[in-house]
């Protein structure tokens, strides 16, 4: 029993009716799986949470279609590794065999180099490509290789889908099913999950490990007291990706500096990717800084920008000079509660009919009928401003954007106050 794979390992799923989650994708009528039952597979990038299914939905496709299934991780991989893959398919396809199905896990970790090493393969079909990423793939694959391959969107496990792979693990593993588990509170288990399946039943298998004879109660208590103080401090696979850049965000938001720099270690130490790091302050430099401090989203840039130039380790000084500035920054959220309400109000409202007065008038015939018609250059009024609607006539006096409570927007306030008298009423 020693020389058994993990608990996660042993209950991987062989086939689609196995599979547990993404009904969307895979379930009856559902895209990939039409897809796949018509054998006309296009290369396709899977994006989602850790946890869910990619690299499982992933091998059994190949193994439905008889393909053979190559494998690469884009953290211990390199352009060698690709083209050896390459190679080996090319050879396939002279020999007339079934071509490969070629899965690349963390793609995004891949250089544009390395990713542009994929694409004569995958143009030519020599390979089919399935990539697996948490992150989003518009930021983190190549343009041109994102052209050719078809997004699928996997989202986290359901509280059903969870509880069944319990249930099943219980009735069919090997080990389990000769133990008399008796689950009474599930809340704990599912909560430290997250949604992910791997991690679920890791728990689990340590959790069941920990208990001498073949009774076992759990409930939520046991489930605390056992599993907290084995959870690895950081997994830069993903497995706390999403709790500790969590942490790090509400740190900096939270305005405390000590906090933010500790989440921020966390990360490093971890292996984190830094460009992710200082994605997520360009970010926060916006939603929670905003006009506040609007050097703060300069700054943020200059950090992305450096972070990408030098690399680590040597970033990891930029990365703490900005996130202390991010976090001792005065904070407002009034640009994103402004997006917010006029999104809102365009749901609610339609395709409102933009005010003649507003409107080009680059023909004749539009100037005749009144487009651009009573415009007010405001440049040419003094204190460069002229009081116009430039709201649609039925939402005209809407104030949308209310200014956070800090000093500079408090002066951004006065001024409007000024200019707009009783039209805004601010």
């Amino acid at each position: 029993m020693n020389n058994l794979p993990p608990l996660a390992e042993r209950m991987r799923p062989k086939t689609l009716d196995d599979y547990v989650g993404q009904k969307h994708l895979v379930g009856p009528g559902a895209v990939l799986r039409k897809a796949i039952e018509s054998g006309s597979l296009p290369s396709m990038i899977f994006w989602g949470p850790p946890g869910v299914g990619k690299t499982t939905l992933a091998y059994i496709i190949s193994q439905t279609l008889f393909r053979p299934f190559f494998s690469l991780s884009a953290i211990n991989s390199g352009v060698k590794d690709v083209r050896e893959v390459i190679e080996k398919a090319s050879l396939l396809k002279e020999q007339g065999e079934t071509l490969p199905v070629l899965f690349i896990d963390e793609i995004h970790r891949f250089s544009k180099s390395q990713q542009d090493s994929l694409l004569g393969a995958v143009e030519r079909g020599i390979v089919t490509l399935i990539g697996a990423t948490t992150e989003n793939p518009s930021f983190e694959v190549i343009s041109a290789l994102l052209s050719r391959c078809q997004v699928y969107i996997l989202q986290s496990l359901e509280e059903e889908d969870l509880l069944s792979l319990l249930n099943k693990a219980m009735k069919e593993d090997v080990v389990l099913k000769s133990k008399k588990i008796d689950i009474k509170e599930h809340e704990a288990l599912l909560r430290l999950s997250g949604g992910d399946a791997r991690k679920l039943l890791n728990i689990f298998e340590l959790l069941v490990n920990a208990f001498e004879g073949k009774k076992i109660t759990i409930t939520n208590e046991i489930v605390l007291e056992h599993v907290q103080q084995n959870m690895a401090l950081y997994d830069k696979a993903g497995e706390q990706h999403y709790d500790i850049i969590s942490a790090f965000i509400k740190s900096m938001r939270g305005s405390d500096p000590n906090g933010a720099v500790y989440w921020l270690a966390r990360m490093i130490v971890g292996g984190e990717d830094p460009l992710f790091i200082a994605r997520r302050m360009l970010i926060l430099a916006s939603e929670d800084i905003g006009n506040a401090n609007p050097n703060a989203l300069l700054l943020a840039q200059s950090c992305f920008e450096a972070v990408n130039v030098i690399g680590m380790p040597e970033s990891q000084l930029i990365l703490s000079q900005t996130v202390i500035y991010l976090a001792t920054s005065a904070k407002s959220n009034s640009a994103t509660t402004a997006i917010g309400a006029a999104m809102a109000l365009v749901r609610e409202t339609g395709d409102l009919p933009v005010p003649l007065h507003l409107r080009n008038a680059p023909t004749k015939l539009m100037k005749n009928i009144g487009y651009g018609k009573d415009y007010k250059y405001a440049h040419s009024y003094q204190g460069n401003f002229v009081d116009i609607d430039f709201l649609p006539d039925a939402i005209k006096g809407t104030k949308i954007y209310e200014p956070g409570n800090n000093a500079k927007e408090h002066e951004t306030k006065e001024k409007l106050k000024k200019l707009w008298g009783e039209r805004y009423k601010y």
